[in-house]
């Protein structure tokens, strides 16, 4: 469906203006549906996200600093994630020993649990909008939104 019926526009928009429009229609329904997969969990993206990225550490801790320039959403409160992973058991956080102003965090087993489960379903999700393209289509979708992503 064109966006100009999604959002019910009468008026003839721009070529830049669609892609825009296109680009932050299509981040809510893809960001909708995975919230969806998440919420059985209790998770919300960015905490998952967190333990994605905590699970690549391959235990070794990550400090506050890693965790945020790794994020996918910079505006992130990692304090705040990391608060709540805590809550629910699903990580870690002690002082580090050779520097106490740093704080390392690490993955706990019922963390790398969940995402273990939620492995196959996350997959099963990129691959409900993905095979709507054909092998080109995505390695093409992939290149024009890292040369649009790239402001001059």
């Amino acid at each position: 469906m064109k966006i100009e019926a999604i959002i019910k526009s009468n008026v003839s928009l721009s070529d830049a203006k669609k892609v825009i429009l296109n680009i932050l229609y299509t981040q809510n329904v893809v960001n909708d549906n995975f919230s969806e997969l998440l919420k059985p969990y209790d998770l919300s993206g960015e905490q998952y996200n967190v333990l994605r990225i905590l699970r690549g550490q391959k235990g070794c801790p990550a400090n506050m600093c890693i965790i945020q320039e790794r994020m996918l959403a910079k505006s992130s409160n990692t304090t705040r994630l990391i608060d709540k992973l805590l809550v629910k058991e699903l990580v870690t956080r002690e002082v580090c020993p050779d520097n106490r102003r740093k704080m390392e965090v690490l993955i706990t087993q019922k963390g790398l649990d969940i995402l273990a489960e939620l492995d196959p379903k996350v997959e099963q999700h990129e691959h409900q909008f993905a095979d709507n393209l054909n092998a080109e289509e995505l390695i093409q979708l992939n290149f024009l939104l890292e040369k649009y992503r790239k402001i001059k």
